[in-house]
């Protein structure tokens, strides 16, 4: 038999898969592939990663004429303009990072629009520096919106979900 095949039926040494998953650990992998004989085997910490481009900013380049002064809006169009801002307290993100509506790609949300949360219900994940942080709600109430976009970054002090007490 070659080095590199495996009988049939034989499992791979669940000692040797520990030890795996804890160097994953220390070393802050989050995905690991493995290939024995024809026995593929993936692993994955955490949601899986997803990656947003941000254009770089261009440098500055001075128009090639002076722009035509815009004339202002008058007040009550700009008023009609805004959207009506709702009230009610929202749930903060507590840290910089990606926020994550679910625990992985693959799973359903932790929370949608109408859900009854408590103070100890996760509501989401915010990933920093490969660190993914369940966030609680915090408060009882019902969710009345959600303010972000899956896999969108967001800063500390952020509204995620508008909730509805009471």
């Amino acid at each position: 038999m070659a080095k590199n095949e495996v009988p049939k039926g034989e499992p791979f040494d669940l000692e040797k898969l520990q030890t795996l998953i804890e160097m994953m650990e220390k070393h802050g992998l989050t995905e690991v592939n493995l290939k024995r004989g024809e026995e593929t085997w993936k692993l994955r910490r955490g949601p899986q990663e997803t990656m947003t481009m941000v254009p770089a900013s261009m440098p500055y380049q001075p128009p090639a004429q002076a722009p035509s002064p815009v004339p202002a809006a008058p007040p009550a169009a700009s008023q009609e303009a805004a959207p009506a801002v709702e009230s009610g307290p929202v749930i903060k993100s507590p840290t910089v990072g990606t926020f994550y509506a679910s625990p992985t790609p693959e799973d359903p949300a932790f929370i949608s629009v109408g859900s009854k949360v408590s103070a100890d219900t996760i509501v989401c994940i915010v990933e920093a520096m490969k660190v993914f942080n369940q966030i609680p709600a915090e408060l009882n109430g019902t969710i009345t919106e959600i303010l972000v976009k899956d896999g969108e970054a967001v800063e500390f002090g952020q509204p995620l979900f508008r909730v509805s007490q009471g």
